[in-house]
């Protein structure tokens, strides 16, 4: 009679640091997409700094452009508000496609102005635009990263979640719902670096 209380006592222990473990990796696989998620948001928000020093180097070239101008600075406000909602729950499907959606607007509005500004070699040839090119090139670059370490970790989690035994315990620790991927609408557009060639 002790030796099966004793049995049953250490075979409980072992199963509760059994799903003590699996807690404690589904939270650590839900923070690793935060934390993902936090360096898209970084470059997302270096990106949309950029833009206005561009457009007000341009502005003084395009002054006739005012159209092209507002649009991008239109979709340039309405990617930081993607951005905003997305970084309150960074696993919402609505938020990522929010996001997504509005970035390929963005992409959209740049490469727009940009057809414009190839009419203009002085403006292309100017320091400052040049140097902004570059750096919202290789922000760019920091984007697809970011955003590839995003969606590997939310696809980490979201594979751990659905597996055997976690997908019995996931819902009660309260993860309910799979982490979204934040895919770009024009997902063969964005996997090369925009060219922006002022």
């Amino acid at each position: 009679m002790v030796t099966t209380l004793i049995v049953l006592l250490v075979l409980l222990a072992v199963a509760l640091i059994y799903v003590v473990g699996i807690f404690n990796r589904l939270v650590s696989l839900k923070n690793r997409f935060l934390n993902a998620f936090a360096q898209i948001d970084v470059q997302l928000k270096r990106r949309y700094d950029l833009i206005p020093n561009l457009l007000e180097t341009a502005k003084g070239y395009l002054k006739h452009e005012r159209e092209t101008f507002e649009a991008v600075v239109n979709a340039r406000n309405q990617a930081l508000a993607g951005l905003k909602a997305a970084g309150v729950d960074p696993g919402d499907a609505s938020a990522m496609q929010q996001l997504a959606s509005a970035e390929a607007s963005l992409g959209s509005a740049l490469a727009k102005m940009n057809i414009v500004v190839e009419a203009y070699p002085e403006l292309k040839a100017n320091e400052n635009m040049m140097q902004l090119s570059e750096e919202l090139t290789s922000t760019e670059n920091k984007v697809s990263f970011a955003r590839q370490a995003f969606n590997d970790a939310v696809t980490a989690y979201n594979e751990y979640k659905q597996s055997f035994p976690p997908v019995f315990f996931a819902p009660m620790f309260g993860h309910t719902k799979d982490a979204s991927l934040l895919e770009f609408e024009d997902s063969a557009a964005i996997q090369e670096a925009p060219k922006v060639s002022f």
